[in-house]
């Protein structure tokens, strides 16, 4: 009866240099040099052993690209079949190695070939290799447009004819809003008033005059009673004088 194949998952890791360097891992068992790979643990995707396995080994955090292939060969214990992706290694190791890796090194893509212990892996690494390389050098441009800081905004220059707003030392004075009292002047302070011919002129009737403080005093005149008659009664003394003058001729 055929044994159930050893799945299990790993990476062609890359790290930038003038010419990209790929990782190899050298093991204390039989002190071979291999890919960085592993098993998967129970419920886990494949993916994510190849990132867990690849770090382990490592000591690098990665960045995990799109997926290269699988490579199926026997060992002592049966099948297996290891999946593979593109990596992406930045800075320095983060993560002590695990007890089963003695050594980790990173090479140039030819120098990987030959260093790798096993002729299955030196044949997969010979084929996927270089499409691993393409892959990265046609995305770095787009990951160094990601990681360029947004370049500072253009400042305006002022246009002309308009002022500059006024800095704290020389703010003018907001204009008073409808129903508010306008804020008080400083005595050696400036206005410029603007009226507006078409504004509602409220028209403001003048306050009476405030009466004086002081009252003339005014002596009544008190005239002869028989003058008054006469300048009241001018033409009745006349006529009566006529008639007291025909009275004596008779």
């Amino acid at each position: 009866m055929a044994r159930t194949p050893v799945l299990a998952a790993g990476g062609i890791v890359l790290r930038a240099a003038e010419t990209p360097l790929v990782a190899v891992v050298r093991l204390r068992k039989r002190n071979e040099w291999v890919l960085p790979k592993g098993k998967l643990d129970d419920g886990e995707t494949p993916r994510a052993a190849a990132e867990r396995e690849v770090m382990e080994e490592t000591g690098h955090d990665v960045f995990v690209h799109e997926f290269l292939g699988t490579l199926v060969y026997e060992s002592r214990g049966g099948s297996k079949v290891v999946h593979y992706w593109r990596m992406e290694a930045r800075g320095d190791a983060v993560h002590e190695l695990m007890r089963d890796v003695r050594a980790v090194d990173w090479l140039p893509l030819v120098d990987a070939v030959d260093r790798l212990s096993r002729g299955y892996e030196r044949a997969f690494l010979e084929n996927v290799g270089p499409i691993a390389l393409a892959a990265a050098a046609h995305a770095e441009p787009a990951r160094k447009a990601r990681a360029r800081p947004p370049a500072p905004a253009k400042r305006r220059a002022p246009r002309t004819g308009v002022s500059a707003p006024p800095t704290a030392d020389t703010a003018t004075p907001a204009p008073p809003q409808p129903d508010q009292p306008a804020p008080p002047l400083a005595q050696d302070e400036e206005t410029a008033v603007t009226i507006d011919a078409t504004a509602d002129v409220p028209v403001v009737e003048p306050e009476p005059l405030a009466p004086p403080s002081f009252a003339l005093e005014i002596e009544p005149v008190v005239a002869d009673a028989d003058a008054v008659r006469a300048r009241q009664q001018p033409h009745r003394n006349l006529l009566q004088r006529m008639r007291d003058w025909l009275r004596r001729a008779a």
